[in-house]
Parts: C-alpha cells; structure tokens; sequence
C-alpha cells in the first residue's frame, strides 16, 4: 500500500491500532451472526434450486437436454457478484447488506408458485442475482471491522455456508422424500410439491433473517472504506460509537488523520461512474507483486468455480445411482437422508481450518492447501465405492474436508484485496467463478454425470488447487488488513 498510496497506509496504521484497542466486542459477535446469514442464504438458494431442478424437469419435461435451471441460477450470480461488488466500493456497504435479503426471499417465494419451466427458471436467475453478492460484502464488511488478532474468524465465518446446505438438506429429507414423483408418465401438480414447500419454506427463513439483519443491528460504513473515501469524520464517529457503546477506548483523532494529508483514492460525485469503476479493477493491479497475487486468487477462483459443481450442484443424480448394488435402488427417503447427513459433515471444515490458520510454517495459504489436497484424494476414494454404505461415509468426509479449503478461500479473498478496491475484486472473483459455474451447467448438460468422469476431473482440478494456493506472494496470518 505504501507503494500505491503512502498516505492512505500510514492512515490506515492509525485506523488498524485503533480497531485493535476497541478489540472483540458484542457488535463483532452480533455481526458474525447477521453477515453469516448471508452466506447461509447464498448457500441456501444454490441448493435449493439444484435439488428442486430434478423434479422441476420431470414435471414440465424439455426437449432441449441443457439444464436450464442451473444455468438461470447461474447467472443470475454472476449479475449479482458484479453488481454488488462494485457497488460496494462506490456507494459503500451498508446498503446492499440491509436490501440483498429482501430481494432473494420474495423472488423464492414466488418462484415455488410457478407454472411453468421457463417461469421458475426466470425466478431463479432473479432470486440468484439479490443473492449473488451476499457473501461478497459480508466478508469485506465483517472484516473490515475486525482486530487484526481476531482476523481468522473471516474463515471461521464459512460455517454458516454450511448452515445454509445443512437448512436446505433437512428441508429437502422433509419434503423431496414425501412429496416427489418418480416419473414423467406419473408426474402431476398433486404428486410433486415438495420442490415447491421447499421455496416457500426457504423464503420464509430468508424473510426471517432479513429482518432480522435491520432490526438487530445498525450497520454502519466500515472505517476502511471511509478511510478511502476521504471521510476521516466519519470514520473516527464510527469508532467513537462502538468504543462509547461497549465501554471501551482508542486513541485515533480527527485531528492525527487530518496531519497526514489526503488520500488519493477519494472519489467524490458520481458522474463519471464508469470512469471510476475501471480506476478499482486498475487499483488490484498496481504494482507487480499486487497483480501477480490477485491474477493467482482469480485463479483459484475459476478452479473451484469449474470443479464444485460437477460434484455438488449434480449431486443428487450421483446419489440416486452411485455405490448401490446392481438391481438396488435408493429409496427418496435414503437418497435425502443421505444428502441432509453430508451437508451436517460440511459443518466441520470451518472448525477443522481453525487451528491451521495462524500456525506456524501454514497459515492461510497451507490451510487452503490442506484442504484442496484432501478433498482430491478423498474425490478420487468416491469414484471406487461399491456399497451404500461407503458411497455415504465417502461424501460425509467430502463435505467436510471441502469446507476446509472454502472456509480459507472466503476468508483470504478480502484479506488479500486492497481496501479500495476490495468489493470490485471479491466481486469480480466471484463473477469470474460464476461464469466457470455456466461452463459447468453446460457441461453437465452434454456430458454423462452418472459416470465417474465428473469425479476425476473434480479431484485433478482440486489438486491444481493446492499448487496454487502455496503460489500466492502474500501470507495475511498474523497481519491486519489493508
């Protein structure tokens, strides 16, 4: 940063020093719970539309193979990661975080009422956009908050992804398994409403906790992104705030942030708004060690974009096929039993990532390595299963060993991305990884995803994973974010 702007870094040692004497407060803790909704519900929808897709197919049958469902959801991530993301640098976090969950739970709600392919479908992309940059800024905005002792919990905070999988997995053992038809012939409105209670019941959650989010706490702009914005007053408020709040001091002045100068990144009016969303994309590029560290994380980023979803969001056909004996067939009720079982496993890799994230000689970039390395072999262990019982245990440790190298991939993307321009590059990573997400739905449309081909190709791209992430020029543990 003192490369970029010399400025702006010694501001943002004062703002650092300050976030640390304030410490871990209840407003962190209430944070970690309301930005994890987000990543719940991002979680949540992805799910909900994978599972529901199968029956949606059988119901109103097309003649065209590609699974347009996967597709709309698809996209309609990407528009939202680009949209959020960006936004989140120009106008700031706050309003994104209080309107995102509004916009997903009407649109599912609505969603589960419709007639048609083509109607859900447009639902889904609609939903999947008020969804696509939940995660973005809730990382951005919980870390931007946090004493650089307590950084880790941007990784910890993964779990609630695996709320999300772990909500949507019961919901789906509930509903898909009573209330699903097995057939085009025998497939009627009557017979196949379990996709449908499965919106309306996911909506409903989303609703809650989207009120939840304007009611429980007042989200205000982060310090770092009014740091950039040249709005030193402002930032010092914030602090006060928290600080008067919970009984606690910091020594920052409006008067010591005044001393040093202005930033350079100060953006003020919003004419010329093209002009300043290129001048963030430029500000991840900088200096050469900057560029080679985001081009790797973008990287990462296409990897895991192109390899979970040949295993996760095609899922459900591998369990109703996968590891029975021949002439034996899982029942509904085992198949999403199963199913909500793993998505429960997925719970553990956060947990299991903890201890590895601040140790000596691994820090984030051996966690992400760590976990890359044993989901690949573990993917390839999957492709040999013979009996339903090892298709089961196989996947259970999947879910978890997976959420170890996500959990560190959440939680390094906005520690690795400079405050300036943090929202524009999560979100162009994660709209990078959702056009990887289409690649893959087209795929999974031509291709025969009831083989183990999906499978081998997940567990190679899993092991460039692990190359890659010891690749990155920068190590965040022990630091504070810039």
């Amino acid at each position: 940063m003192s490369e970029i702007d010399p400025v702006l870094a010694k501001k943002m040692i004062l703002v650092n020093a300050a976030i640390n004497d304030i410490g871990m407060t209840w407003y962190h803790w209430k944070l970690f719970c309301l930005n994890g909704f987000g990543y719940a519900v991002d979680s949540l929808l992805i799910v909900c539309q994978s599972i529901a897709q199968p029956q949606v197919e059988l119901q109103y049958p097309r003649p065209n193979i590609i699974r347009g469902i996967s597709v709309a959801s698809s996209v309609g991530l990407f528009v939202g990661a680009v949209f959020w993301g960006m936004g989140a640098d120009i106008i700031g976090r706050r309003l994104a975080f209080n309107s995102s969950l509004f916009i997903c739970a009407i649109f599912v709600i609505i969603a589960g009422a419709m007639p048609s392919y083509v109607s859900f479908a447009a639902m889904v992309a609609i939903y999947s956009a008020g969804s696509g940059g939940n995660y973005i800024l809730d990382a951005t905005t919980f870390l931007e908050f946090l004493p650089r002792q307590k950084a880790y919990l941007t990784t910890i905070m993964a779990v609630w992804w695996g709320v999300g999988y772990t909500i949507t997995g019961l919901l789906a053992w509930a509903y898909m398994s009573n209330f699903s038809c097995d057939s085009v012939a025998t497939c009627t409105y009557a017979n196949n409403k379990g996709w449908r209670y499965l919106h309306y019941t996911a909506g409903s959650l989303v609703v809650f906790c989207a009120i939840l989010r304007i009611t429980v706490v007042k989200m205000e702009h982060t310090p770092k992104w009014l740091l950039t914005q040249g709005r030193d007053r402002e930032l010092v408020e914030v602090l006060n705030k928290i600080a008067d709040r919970y009984g606690r001091t910091h020594h920052l002045t409006l008067e010591q942030l005044e001393d040093l100068g202005q930033v350079r990144a100060v953006e003020k009016g919003a004419k010329n708004s093209s002009r300043r969303i290129f001048k963030h994309i430029l500000g991840l590029f900088e200096t050469k060690k900057l560029a080679y560290s985001t081009i790797l994380l973008f990287f990462l980023w296409i990897l895991i974009g192109i390899a979970n979803p040949l295993y996760g969001v095609f899922r459900p056909y591998y369990l109703k096929t996968r590891g029975y004996k021949p002439g034996h067939t899982a029942s509904n009720y085992i198949t999403w039993r199963n199913y909500a079982i793993g998505n429960i496993c997925g719970l553990v890799g956060p947990f299991l990532a903890w201890p590895l994230l601040d140790a000596k000689y691994i820090g984030r970039r051996g966690t992400l390595a760590i976990g890359a390395l044993l989901t690949m072999i573990f993917l390839f262990a999957y492709t040999q299963v013979k009996t339903p019982n090892q298709n089961f245990a196989v996947s259970c440790v999947i879910s978890a060993v997976e959420n170890i190298f996500f959990g560190g991939l959440y939680g390094i993307t906005p520690e690795l991305l400079p405050t300036a321009s943090r929202g524009t590059g999560y979100g162009l990573a994660v709209a990078i990884n959702r056009i990887c997400n289409i690649m893959a739905s087209l795929i999974g449309s031509y291709a025969n995803v009831l083989t183990t081909a999906p499978l081998f190709i997940c567990a190679s791209f899993f092991g460039g994973m692990a190359i890659v992430s010891m690749m990155l020029p920068f190590e965040p543990s022990g630091r504070g974010s810039a």
